[in-house]
């Protein structure tokens, strides 16, 4: 019974992590289609912050993107670091 309910979770938080990326894609366009309102922006954070806690693999793409564009960082609010990273800000 054990395995099942490991096999469940695992499912769910790989769902989870599908629909964050999912929801990151699906900001973009929205955020440029309502300029004057930000409603992209709290779409895409949500979506970061599923990928980012659900998924290894999200993880290790995110901190590539990081690492490759240190300024996207410089915007990230501290919270929203510790919420999918559990770390500070780096300092550059």
């Amino acid at each position: 019974m054990q395995t099942v309910t490991t096999g469940f979770r695992t499912l769910v938080r790989q769902c989870l992590a599908i629909l964050g990326l999912v929801l990151i894609v699906v900001a973009v366009p929205i955020a440029f289609v309502t300029p004057f309102l930000p409603i992209g922006l709290p779409i895409a954070i949500i979506g970061v912050v599923l990928l980012g806690r659900n998924a290894i693999w999200g993880r290790r793409w995110m901190e590539g993107v990081l690492e490759r564009n240190p300024r996207v960082e410089r915007f990230a609010p501290n919270w929203l670091m510790r919420a999918v990273f559990g770390r500070e800000k780096r300092r550059r």
